[in-house]
């Protein structure tokens, strides 16, 4: 593939973990300026109980006022029934469901089984008849439990086939919840997956945390399987509030660079991006992460059309 999809998820995957609330001016500020980056596609933020998850209350205000451009295709996370009918309320086109793979931390992340949330996807999704929504369907702890360990493969795979059960047209998100998967991890899930089941109306994607500084390596070893779409957070933002010790995201920075420099397109300006991860890590700095906006600017864009002269070896 000479191109990939990166997909920005700061604005919800980022933002949900930081404890005191961002202002919606400041958010819709981020988001914008995000969106001046070249992203084809934002996660603007969650249709979830204010009480569980207060920071995202603000998420159909958000919708309703940020200035992007007409081309960006927004998504938004939805965890049941009433989320789903409250995006599709606010004119949310795309939208991501999550149920884990293992119990513990479906129980932990939802508080429910794992069966449950599959039966109420099944019940929401069915609902819509023909008028659905563009699905993102996230599978969480492929790799690993913060309760059970290592994830065995045969459990994705069912898990998988339980989603084409219910939505055969459908883009399915590999999640790696912890940041624990190694690279070899990566290649045998993605090995067996895309040979089976990509195909025209299945579309795989790999969500990566960078808890163990492996983010980007498993990013690059999914796109060496298949995979051509890879959700980062600007600044390195994030992680899962329901799997402990979980860091933040993979940078989307980190992940441009790493795709340009080997000749990849992301279609994304790194400049614009390094800026505004410097913004979105500024919320709450002792949660942000990444690796390439700790390196000097001018080095940090050398290759990417920006003047390098005396910048040594």
């Amino acid at each position: 593939m000479k191109t990939v999809e990166i997909v920005e998820v700061s604005p919800r995957d980022g933002f949900q973990s930081v404890k005191p609330f961002i202002p919606t001016e400041r958010k819709i500020a981020l988001i914008e300026e995000l969106a001046a980056c070249g992203f084809r596609r934002i996660e603007i933020g969650s249709f979830v109980s204010p009480k569980a998850i207060p920071q995202m209350a603000d998420t159909p205000e958000i919708l309703q006022r940020a200035r992007l451009p007409k081309d960006i295709n927004v998504m938004a996370l939805v965890p049941n029934a009433k989320g789903l009918q409250l995006a599709r309320n606010a004119g949310v086109k795309r939208v991501a469901w999550v149920v884990s793979v293992t119990e513990s931390h479906n129980r932990a992340n939802v508080n429910r089984s794992v069966d449950e949330s599959f039966a109420n996807f099944k019940a929401a999704w069915s609902e819509l008849g023909q008028d659905k929504p563009k699905l993102r369907f996230g599978l969480s702890t492929c790799f690993d439990c913060p309760w059970e360990g290592r994830v065995p493969e045969e459990a994705v795979i069912r898990a998988v086939e339980r989603v084409l059960e219910i939505a055969p047209d459908v883009e399915i998100g590999i999640c790696d919840t912890t940041g624990r998967a190694a690279p070899d991890h990566v290649a045998k899930v993605f090995g067996m997956l895309l040979p089976r089941y990509a195909s025209d109306r299945v579309i795989f994607a790999y969500h990566g945390h960078d808890t163990y500084g492996l983010g980007v390596a498993n990013a690059i070893e999914a796109y060496r399987q298949g995979v051509g779409i890879f959700d980062g957070a600007a600044g390195g933002l994030g992680g899962c509030p329901f799997a402990p010790g979980a860091a933040g995201n993979t940078a989307s920075e980190d992940l441009v660079f790493a795709f340009e420099h080997m000749g990849v397109k992301t279609g994304i300006d790194l400049s614009k991006l390094l800026t505004a991860a410097d913004h979105v890590a500024g919320v709450e700095p002792g949660q942000a992460g990444g690796k390439l906006r700790t390196v000097p600017r001018r080095r940090a864009l050398s290759g990417f059309g920006h003047a390098t002269q005396g910048l040594g070896a």
